[in-house]
C-alpha cells in the first residue's frame, strides 16, 4: 500500500480520499489510514464530523472522565507507534489535580495528561460484527492518546446523554493541529558525571524518582541506562519479552504491563495467560487484557534496576529506534511491598540473553 502523498487541500478532499482507502482496504483501521494519507488521525476523524454520527466533545476532559463510571464495563485502549494496550473494566475512583490525573480500578489504571490533550470525538467504529460505539481522544498534534469503548449495549442512552452533555458548539470538520518540532537537548553520556550519577541512582528510595534523576542530570534515558550497565541495568536480547511473558504464563507471575505515549499511560497488573505470536506482533490475547506489540520495532530491551525502600525493583523496558519507550514490564506489586521473587527469577533468567558490543 503506497502513501498518498499529495497535499490534501480541506476536509472534505480528506473525507473522499479515505472513503476510497476503505472500499480498497475495507480492514484499514483510521490509524492506518490516516498514515496512508499523510495527515494526523484527529484530522482523519474531523474530517467526517457532521454532529450527527461523528461529534465532536467539548474539551472538559476532566468532567467527562468523571461521568464514565455509569457507562458500566468499558474497554480501554491506550496504544503508542509500537504497542496497543486493551483493558476492560470501570472507570472508577477518579481524580485529578494539577496536570495529571488517575483512574485507579482494579482493572481499569490510568495515569491521565489532560493538559496535553488537544480534541476528542464520540466516534461509531462499523466493522462487520457490527458497530462499536467510542470516544477518542488526541493530543494537540492530533495524535490518539486514549480510546473507550462501549461494552454494554444497555448502557446506550446513558452513552448519547454523556455525548449531549459534552457536545462542542463547533460540529465542523476543521480543526487545526500544532506538531512540536523543537526536541529537547539533553547532555551526551560523555557530559555526565557518572560516578555522581551512579551515585545519586543507588540513593533513590522510590521507582518514582527516577524521572527526576534523570531532569537532574538532563540525560536521556536509554544514555543513563547504558551509563548504568552492569551495575543497575543489562542490555539483553530484544527476545526477551517473548520469553519472559511465556514464563510468566508458565508459572503464573502476575506482572504489570505499561504502555504510554504523550498524553496517557495505561497499565495492566495481574496474569498473563494466552501468548500469541502473528506476523510481526507479539500478542497477550486474554479475556479482559489484550497486548499488542510489534517485536520487530524493539531496537533495545534492558533489565533496569531500581533501589526503594521496599527493596530492589526490577523493570524490562523496551525502546524503539529514536529511543522511545515502547512498553515497560515490573512485577506485579503493592506500595510497601517488597518485588515478587517469583518475578526476579524470571528477570535473573532474562539477563542470561545479556548483549555484548
Amino acid at each position: 500500500m503506497k502513501t498518498i502523498t499529495e497535499p490534501l487541500s480541506n476536509p472534505q478532499q480528506l473525507k473522499t480520499r479515505w472513503e476510497e482507502l476503505k472500499r480498497e482496504y475495507p480492514k484499514l483501521r483510521s490509524r492506518d489510514a490516516a498514515d496512508q494519507l499523510g495527515v494526523s488521525e484527529a484530522e482523519l476523524i474531523a474530517s467526517v464530523c457532521d454532529g450527527v454520527d461523528v461529534i465532536r466533545l467539548t474539551p472538559h476532559w476532566e468532567e467527562i472522565f468523571m461521568n464514565l463510571e455509569p457507562l458500566g464495563r468499558l474497554m480501554a485502549l491506550t496504544r503508542n507507534a509500537s504497542a496497543v494496550h486493551e483493558k476492560t473494566g470501570l472507570y472508577r475512583n477518579v481524580s485529578f489535580q494539577g496536570h495529571a490525573g488517575l483512574v485507579l480500578d482494579e482493572q481499569i489504571d490510568l495515569r491521565i495528561f489532560h493538559k496535553r490533550w488537544g480534541f476528542g470525538y464520540a466516534v461509531p467504529v462499523r466493522n462487520p460484527k457490527g458497530t462499536l460505539h467510542s470516544l477518542q481522544f488526541f493530543d494537540r498534534a492530533g495524535d490518539a492518546v486514549h480510546k473507550i469503548y462501549l461494552r454494554d449495549e444497555t448502557k446506550m442512552d446513558l452513552y448519547r446523554q454523556l455525548i449531549e452533555q459534552f457536545r462542542h458548539s463547533d460540529q465542523s470538520p476543521d480543526i487545526t493541529v500544532s506538531r512540536q518540532t523543537d526536541k529537547h537537548e539533553y547532555l551526551s553520556p560523555d557530559q555526565i558525571d557518572k560516578d555522581l550519577f551512579l551515585d545519586a541512582w543507588a540513593g533513590l528510595e522510590d521507582t518514582h524518582d527516577f524521572f527526576p534523576l534523570l531532569k537532574k542530570f538532563n540525560v536521556d534515558r536509554t544514555d543513563a541506562l547504558r551509563l548504568g550497565r552492569g551495575r543497575f541495568t543489562w542490555k539483553v536480547s530484544n527476545r526477551a519479552t517473548d520469553r519472559m511473558l511465556h514464563l510468566a504464563s508458565a508459572e503464573d507471575v502476575h506482572i504489570m504491563v505499561f504502555v504510554k505515549n504523550s498524553g496517557m499511560i495505561q497499565i495492566h497488573s495481574g496474569p498473563v495467560q494466552t501468548i500469541r505470536k502473528m506476523d510481526s506482533w507479539l500478542n497477550v490475547l486474554d479475556q479482559e487484557f489484550n497486548l499488542h506489540l510489534r517485536e520487530d520495532q524493539i531496537a533495545e530491551s534492558w533489565i533496569v534496576e531500581k533501589p526503594t525502600k521496599d527493596g530492589t525493583v526490577t523493570s524490562l523496558e523496551l525502546f524503539d529506534s529514536e529511543g522511545e519507550q515502547i512498553a515497560t514490564f515490573f512485577g506485579a506489586r503493592k506500595p510497601g511491598k517488597p518485588e515478587l521473587e517469583s518475578w526476579r527469577t524470571i528477570t535473573n533468567q532474562l539477563k542470561e540473553s545479556e548483549e555484548t558490543e
